[in-house]
């Protein structure tokens, strides 16, 4: 869809995406699911655009240790430890 036929949420309607959403003086709020988007105190009702997704997966942003190879590992042949390594596929 284009950029001139999207229409952003106003004030009053409810949120349907977490995240965080800018209004048109530039100021950022982080909403939940089912909230209603706020009144702005100078410029009333105003538009609200989705400018962050809310993610609560990953959040410290560290790979799953469980799934680093470790230098004493026994069993090096079910991890893949390189990009280029090929899985033997026993042909």
């Amino acid at each position: 869809m284009s950029e001139a036929k999207r229409m952003d949420p106003m004030s009053g309607e409810k949120v349907e995406v977490d995240g965080v959403y800018e209004n048109e003086a530039g100021q950022a709020q982080k909403l939940q699911r089912g909230d209603v988007f706020p009144s702005d105190l100078i410029l009333g009702e105003t538009e609200w655009t989705l400018t962050e997704f809310a993610f609560d997966n990953h959040h410290e942003g560290r790979t799953d240790p469980r799934l680093v190879p470790k230098e004493n590992d026994t069993d090096k042949i079910g991890k893949i430890d390189h990009p280029r390594r090929q899985v033997d596929q026993n042909r």
